[in-house]
């Protein structure tokens, strides 16, 4: 478990790298097109990335809150169910009580977010709690806190903000492709078609890094769920029940998708495909096996 958090800290690190590599690659051929032999593009270009890797690293689990729509539970009053569980289990594993929010949505789903431990924030849709009983509702809960743990957390907010940059630079080198007739390029045809190739490649980019990081951390938070509740039994029963209600999220954003402890895009080949989730009968075999060990 330590040697996974180890490696988790350090893919923190190396994620940052590759997303100020990616970002200084696109431009250093933004200069190479609009410079005219300076380096300012490319110097402004990696100075933005940094700054943008450093407002990502503070802000984007509360931007992850946001787009989900979720609302803070404040006391015990608001919701005690959820909220006495993540308390009992904040107090077992010995992490610092996160912040609790609920999402109005009748997909039953959950995720957690934040940089680290002491910033911590988990959420749960109205949908989760209608069909969760007790144990099975621990079970999740505890897969969550089992990220914070882990500093899944931390990998998971930097890929999320990885995917909205790698999105964002893919629109604007398209913009430039197609309304750039006007400045210095135009309408040069390697803008053109570098615009379209950033358009097709970068989200491709950025699901490849999703899928690398998304589909081990979700057996680890499985595995330290069962760990921590002593039954991965009622995580398994937890897991063919969001199989069997799933549905997709009335907030869709699929830059978030591998925080969810189940996928919350629309079902289809290309998302099954690409899936930031590993198939959940995977994930109950691996459950029942660490349950006949217990």
């Amino acid at each position: 478990m330590y040697s996974a958090i180890a490696r988790n800290k350090r893919n923190t690190v190396f994620i940052i790298l590759f997303f100020l590599i990616i970002i200084g690659g696109l431009g250093w051929l933004a200069n190479a097109v609009y410079g005219r032999g300076s380096y300012s593009i490319l110097i402004m270009t990696i100075v933005i990335a940094t700054l943008y890797a450093v407002f990502q690293y503070f802000m984007a689990g509360r931007q992850a809150i946001s787009m989900s729509g979720g609302i803070r539970v404040n006391s015990k009053a608001d919701h005690p169910r959820l909220w006495n569980t993540v308390e009992n289990l904040s107090i077992t594993t010995g992490t610092p009580m996160p912040e609790i929010y609920i999402i109005n949505d009748p997909a039953p789903n959950a995720f957690a977010t934040g940089r680290d431990p002491e910033h911590a924030m988990v959420a749960a849709t109205t949908g989760l709690l209608d069909i969760m009983d007790d144990s099975e509702l621990e079970g999740v809960m505890a897969h969550e806190l089992g990220h914070v743990q882990n500093y899944d957390i931390r990998v998971s907010m930097i890929v999320f903000g990885l995917v909205v940059a790698v999105g964002f630079i893919s629109d604007m080198f398209l913009r430039m492709a197609f309304f750039g007739r006007n400045n210095n390029n135009n309408g040069n045809p390697v803008v053109m078609v570098f615009g379209l190739v950033a358009m097709l490649v970068a989200p491709l980019v950025a699901t490849m890094v999703q899928l690398a990081v998304s589909r081990q951390r979700e057996y680890l938070a499985d595995a330290t769920s069962a760990m921590t509740t002593r039954h991965p039994d009622a995580l398994a029963s937890a897991l063919l029940k969001l199989e069997a209600y799933g549905r997709p999220m009335q907030r869709q954003n699929s830059s978030m998708s591998h925080l969810w402890i189940s996928n919350p895009l629309k079902p289809g080949m290309m998302n099954k495909l690409f899936s930031t989730h590993p198939p959940i009968a995977e994930r109950v075999e691996r459950l029942e096996t660490m349950g006949r060990t217990f």
